[in-house]
């Protein structure tokens, strides 16, 4: 039986973690989509060239069968357009896979924390009646 995990309950690490995986899954999916545009009928075509986020220098599409990947720490690679439509494939699979690794995990966590809240409330009660019982005696 699967079980949602509500993510207003994650803590920050968790919370930061799943959003991380969550980008670069997006940024991979972004990147394979964008590589449809590399085509024949494209080529020569003027298109705005970031230089960084928020900065962009105006272009020409020359090569429309290679691009250049990053591959993470500063390392880019060349590959062409099919090549780096099978990495980024690949990058969301494991991507998916790690995300359906930490769901068992997060759910055993969610189902703990269930338990624990659980057994402090049953401890609550008992101490309650026992106070209004003592209180009672007394009286």
């Amino acid at each position: 039986m699967e079980q949602s995990i509500n993510i207003t309950e994650l803590n920050l690490p968790h919370l930061e973690m799943l959003k991380n995986q969550l980008d670069q899954d997006t940024k991979y999916v972004e990147a394979k989509d964008y590589l449809n545009v590399l085509n024949k009928s494209n080529k020569g075509k003027e298109l705005l060239v970031p230089l960084m986020s928020s900065m962009y220098v105006p272009g020409k599409l020359h090569d429309v069968e290679h691009v250049l990947i990053d591959v993470g720490t500063g390392y880019y690679v060349e590959k062409t357009a099919e090549d780096a439509k099978d990495f980024f494939k690949r990058k969301t699979d494991v991507l998916t896979k790690q995300m359906e690794k930490i769901q068992p995990a997060l759910q055993e966590k969610h189902a703990m924390k269930q338990a624990v809240m659980e057994m402090m409330s049953q401890k609550i009660q008992q101490l309650t009646a026992l106070g209004a019982a003592q209180a009672t005696a007394k009286a």
